[in-house]
């Protein structure tokens, strides 16, 4: 499992001035809280944890961290109690004889307690080992009151002492966390549902989608830091069922509506910082899902003037993406603008992409005749065309499954999405939903949550509600059994220590697109 990364320097864009300037205006303030850390932890491994890893409390009370002598090669670990995203500083001083060295730290910032079991100079990843939160500083004079300039993700903060001199030691206290978010925790709908493991699982989901609202929806705090399409159409729906920030929506939508090539195509992602900057990383089920975004913000929040600024763009999309059907009704996938459905490429996902082109041009249509579009007709009869297409050279009616064409490959993907996007009626995606059940349960080889999360609403939707809360139990659940205090950007149940980067020092404890438990349960378990 890997991404191909696009590098496609000759792209021309077209920046709408505008469009930024109102995404500006939108930027919100970050709330922020002081967070003190409320024990001192000890390291161990656990076979049952996630990657092998875990925390007892230690014998020392944090109210006696100041009173410890910390010297050449020792450690301390602080735990928060939660998860949070922030800065961190701490009082060091030193203790004994006169300070003759420098003090010498490793500060570590980790979501889960294997990020501290696991040494970064053994990491040989894809990714860029720079993501790694592994601080070492040099101190020449204390006392001192260390400000880490880094924004962290984490729960667990370890402070070693790599050397100082055996003439003293170093003690450290008033520890604080300052955590931010674009949100309250307090501001939120909690649940009103019973079932304590869904709840559970609510509350973890309603804590992720919080920590990942920043200066934008961001993917990951600890690893991305960005916009990707892809994870705003799945946190912005979260968000109208919890904090309803639409403020927040509206300005993700105009920073993708301000930064286009100049052929009209929006990027899978874009950057804030240093400045606004689109990236050339282009996707095909992330332009289109734009349109999915803007309709929905439409439907909830009735704003009529984002529809009108962002109506061309979303038009766009379903164009471009339009321009690769042919005359039978079959999209026709192009190297340059590859889809994602998921991180695993162990399926065929033509399928599923004809599906998830179907359900945004319904999206789309429905924009269209808000809109009054005089193309209206046009879009509706190439949306026909393409639902005749799938029914009639995609789905075997024999298997009561999808297909891939020219294959006998029939995977969960082209189900799904299929499903969501309502190519047959209720009762026929009743029986599909049952024979995926049947034939492809329990589930192998997708490798996130962003999948899961489309399986587990096509069953709803296919009234196989009990399935469906199965799979939330079993999946999500699972996370939380193995200690997660927000969800996870990849995770296999048949492989616990999965990471498609091959070390979880790298990998995204607290991921945008694992929030949508709160999504699911306000929406269909009310």
């Amino acid at each position: 499992m890997s991404f191909d990364f696009q590098i496609n320097n000759q792209v021309e864009w077209a920046l709408d001035k505008e469009l930024l300037h109102k995404a500006e205006i939108h930027k919100p303030v970050l709330n922020k809280k002081q967070i003190h850390p409320n024990r001192i932890v000890e390291l161990v491994t656990d076979k049952n944890a996630a990657y092998g890893f875990n925390v007892l409390p230690s014998p020392i009370g944090i109210e006696q961290l100041s009173q410890q002598l910390i010297g050449k090669d020792e450690s301390i670990i602080l735990d928060l109690g939660n998860h949070y995203v922030g800065t961190f500083s701490v009082s060091i001083n030193s203790v004994g004889s006169p300070m003759d060295a420098p003090l010498y730290l490793r500060l570590k910032f980790a979501e889960i307690p294997a990020e501290l079991g696991f040494d970064s100079q053994d990491y040989k990843g894809w990714l860029s080992k720079s993501w790694i939160q592994e601080e070492y500083i040099h101190i020449d004079v204390l006392p001192k009151k260390l400000e880490l300039p880094r924004r962290y993700s984490c729960r667990f903060i370890e402070i070693e002492v790599l050397d100082t001199s055996p003439k003293w030691k170093a003690s450290f206290e008033n520890p604080i966390f300052i955590s931010e978010s674009a949100v309250d925790m307090k501001t939120a709908a909690s649940s009103k549902i019973t079932d304590p493991e869904l709840s559970k699982i609510y509350d973890v989901s309603l804590k992720t989608l919080a920590d990942c609202m920043q200066d934008v929806f961001e993917d990951g705090p600890k690893r991305d830091r960005r916009l990707w399409l892809g994870d705003l159409r799945l946190q912005a729906s979260a968000n109208y069922k919890t904090f309803q920030s639409n403020d927040l929506v509206k300005r993700c939508l105009y920073l993708f509506g301000g930064m286009t090539t100049k052929e009209g195509k929006i990027p899978a992602n874009v950057f804030t910082a240093p400045a606004l900057i689109p990236d050339d990383t282009f996707l095909f089920d992330y332009s289109l899902f734009f349109v999915s975004i803007l309709e929905e913000y439409f439907h909830v929040t009735n704003d009529i003037a984002v529809l009108k600024d962002l109506y061309p763009v979303s038009k766009k999309q379903i164009d471009l993406a339009l321009a690769l059907v042919d005359s039978e009704g079959r999209l026709n996938l192009q190297d340059d603008w590859p889809v994602f459905i998921d991180w695993s490429d162990d399926f065929d996902k033509r399928t599923a992409a004809q599906g998830v082109l179907i359900y945004c041009l319904k999206s789309f249509c429905l924009l269209a005749k808000e809109m009054r579009d005089l193309d209206y007709t046009k879009y509706v009869q190439q949306l026909e065309k393409l639902e005749s297409f799938a029914k009639q050279k995609l789905f075997n009616e024999e298997k009561q499954q999808f297909i891939i064409e020219g294959t006998d490959e029939i995977n969960c993907a082209s189900q799904v999405w299929m499903i969501l996007a309502g190519v047959f009626s209720p009762e026929i995606n009743k029986q599909i939903a049952k024979k995926m059940i049947l034939k492809q349960f329990p589930v192998k080889g997708f490798g996130t949550p962003y999948m899961y999360h489309h399986l587990v609403e096509a069953l709803f939707i296919a009234g196989s509600n009990q399935e469906a809360i199965t799979l939330m139990k079993t999946y999500w659940g699972k996370m939380i059994e193995l200690g997660a205090d927000t969800f996870w950007e990849a995770f296999k149940p048949e492989t616990p220590d999965f990471s498609p980067y091959g070390s979880p020092i790298i990998s995204s404890f607290c991921h945008a697109w694992s929030c949508t438990p709160v999504t699911l349960i306000n929406t269909y378990l009310k």
